[in-house]
C-alpha cells in the first residue's frame, strides 16, 4: 500500500486544524457534532455482524469494535479533563496509552451495544456541560503531560468533535469499501 493511501486511511477527514478564532457559532456547531455522534455511530454499526465488527478499518489498524470502544474511552477522558479544568487551576491531566487499552480483552471481544449506550449518556453530558461553559470557562486550561501542552477548553470542543468524526469516517469508509449495508 502506498504511503499516501495509508495516510488517507489513517486520517480520512484530515488532521485536526486549530482555528485562529473560536466563534460561538463554531463552538455551537462542534458541540452539536459531539451530541449527535452516538446516534451516528449506532446507525452505522448496530446491524454489523461480529465478523464485520472484527474487521480492521485499515491494514494494522483497529477493528470497528475497537474503534467504538476507543471512542467511549477517549471521550470519558475528555469529560474528566473538562471537569478538572473547571475545578482546578491548569491541572496536569493523566494520560493513557490508547493502543494498550485497545488491546485489552474488553475492547477486542465485548459487544458494542453497552458501549453505544454509554456513549449516549456520556455525549449528552458532554454537550450539556459544553453548552453551559462561560466565556471565561472556555479559556480555562489543562496540561497534557506527553508534551506539556496547555489546552484550552474551547480547543477541546473542536478537537473532540473532530475525533468523533474522524473515527466515524473510519467506519463509513470501510463500509463503503466493503460494500456493507
Amino acid at each position: 500500500m502506498k504511503e499516501l493511501d495509508l495516510e488517507k486511511l489513517k486520517y480520512p477527514i484530515g488532521k485536526f486544524i486549530d482555528p485562529e478564532h473560536y466563534s460561538m457559532e463554531y463552538l455551537s456547531e462542534k458541540i452539536k457534532e459531539i451530541e449527535t455522534l452516538p446516534e451516528k455511530l449506532t446507525k452505522e454499526t448496530i446491524d454489523l455482524t461480529n465478523e464485520q465488527l472484527d474487521t480492521p478499518y485499515r491494514p494494522d489498524g483497529w477493528t470497528v469494535r475497537q474503534v467504538i470502544h476507543h471512542c467511549a474511552e477517549s471521550h470519558m477522558n475528555c469529560y474528566m479533563r473538562i471537569k478538572w479544568a473547571l475545578t482546578e487551576n491548569n491541572p496536569v491531566i493523566k494520560a493513557y496509552d490508547e493502543v494498550l487499552w485497545s488491546e485489552l480483552n474488553d475492547n477486542i471481544t465485548m459487544p458494542i451495544e453497552p458501549t453505544l449506550e454509554l456513549l449516549k449518556g456520556l455525549h449528552f453530558r458532554l454537550g450539556y456541560i459544553m453548552r453551559n461553559l462561560s466565556e471565561s470557562d472556555l479559556e480555562k486550561t489543562f496540561v497534557h503531560p506527553s508534551d506539556n501542552s496547555e489546552n484550552k477548553l474551547k480547543k477541546i470542543i473542536g478537537m473532540y468533535a473532530w475525533h468523533g468524526n474522524h473515527h466515524l469516517a473510519h467506519i463509513t469508509n470501510l463500509k463503503k469499501y466493503k460494500n456493507w449495508k
